[in-house]
């Protein structure tokens, strides 16, 4: 299987570039004035996104952001398809921010002294391989040891040779859960898919309810995330922010040079998480849950410093046996439970199938980021594309908290 193909699908949930783009021109669409806005800033971030859709490629750009709860640029830049603009209203699938929600139920679940996170996997899924050695915090920090099977070639190549299936917890797990373990629990760190789609089943069993209702109940409907939804299938709400990609350029053998973009809009998502966590969102729920999670709006102050902790900056190393998902946390890239740091900014930065999305916030200057974007045929000249949605947040918090910005390398 094609090495730059199998990139791309880690990259998928992960997104963890750090490298900045500039840069560029296009249309704007859908934009609405924010009350309170101050016009310099909102000027001034409108071209970031521009220079960025000019070097980047992007087909798209949806943006909002605010300074201590004063929306100073909510703007959709770009196309969704061709000849038709994008906006402010439209939906995309919002990958890892789910992992964030997952993270607060569990975490609520201790706050309520229901589980601890020094609870051994094995109380509530005993079938499933090593989880007598595998705690629940150990699944939410990613220190299991699990291997990803996002990482594995035949996954790989089962999701590229048909990426409408729909894929079940069962199929999911299939390809990693008679593998040993890469590491001993604890011991090291690695970013696995595997460990939250264990943790979405754990917590059904923890609280006898469906993980997209558990969801529902406990995160979105008290944050007022209406416009966030659970699915298993393709279909995204109207009005829908169409995705293209070029990633299965080698696996289709499309010689070089040859033209190839396919909308990826309708791929299924449900490989990329647990069963109820695979969701659609849109700019505005995505801008208010950057706020939830930099505020720890729904957990305890303890719990809340837990997840945002950066405990694990400088722990963990690369080992050949884990291909690449293990790698030394530090202070641009470090992760909590179930949120990533980067420098004092809490985030969660998804990419797959087309999107690249980032829900950031900074807790001292209260400033909220929330991106979307799609990419043109030229973003994947050179392989798969950087998540630009990532780099547009370290450009706009750079220039929103010039002395707190975003670490960019």
């Amino acid at each position: 299987m094609a090495q730059r193909t199998f990139r791309a699908l880690l990259v998928g949930l992960l997104g963890a570039t750090l490298l900045v783009g500039t840069g560029a021109t296009a249309a704007t669409a859908g934009d609405r004035p924010a009350a309170s806005s101050s016009d310099a800033e909102a000027a001034a971030i409108a071209r970031i996104v521009r220079a960025a859709m000019r070097d980047q490629h992007l087909r798209s750009v949806i943006v909002e952001v605010s300074i201590d709860g004063r929306v100073i640029s909510r703007r959709a830049f770009g196309e969704s398809m061709t000849g038709g603009p994008a906006t402010t209203d439209m939906h995309f699938r919002n990958g890892a921010v789910a992992i964030g929600y997952m993270a607060n139920v569990l975490l609520q679940l201790v706050d309520e002294g229901r589980v601890s996170l020094d609870d051994k996997v094995s109380r509530w899924l005993p079938d499933i391989a090593n989880t007598d050695r595998v705690t629940l915090g150990q699944l939410a920090r990613m220190t299991s040891g699990y291997p990803d099977y996002v990482r594995q070639p035949e996954f790989a190549d089962a999701f590229e040779e048909n990426p409408f299936r729909r894929w079940t917890p069962r199929e999911q797990l299939s390809y990693v859960i008679d593998k040993p373990l890469l590491f001993q629990p604890g011991t090291n760190w690695n970013y696995s898919h595997t460990s939250y789609v264990i943790l979405g089943l754990a917590l059904e069993k923890i609280t006898g309810m469906p993980l997209s209702r558990l969801l529902r109940t406990r995160v979105l409907a008290p944050l007022g995330l209406d416009q966030t939804h659970a699915t298993q299938t393709a279909r995204i709400p109207s009005p829908v922010l169409h995705s293209f990609s070029a990633e299965r350029r080698e696996y289709l053998q499309v010689p070089d040079g040859r033209p190839f973009l396919e909308e990826s809009t309708f791929w299924n998502p449900s490989w990329t998480l647990a069963r109820g966590s695979v969701q659609t969102t849109d700019i505005d729920d995505l801008h208010a849950t950057a706020i939830a999670f930099g505020t720890g709006a729904l957990l305890s102050r303890a719990s809340y410093r837990a997840m945002i902790s950066t405990d694990l900056r400088g722990f963990g190393s690369p080992d050949p046996a884990c291909g690449g998902s293990c790698f030394t946390q530090s202070v641009g890239y470090s992760y909590g439970i179930g949120l990533v740091t980067t420098g004092n900014w809490v985030m969660q930065n998804p990419m797959f199938g087309g999107y690249s999305a980032v829900a950031a916030y900074l807790p001292s200057k209260r400033v909220a980021i929330a991106v979307a974007a799609t990419y043109r045929e030229a973003a994947f000249a050179d392989g798969f594309p950087a998540n630009a949605a990532d780099s547009l947040f370290r450009q706009i918090g750079g220039l929103l908290a010039p002395r707190d910005a975003p670490p960019t390398r």
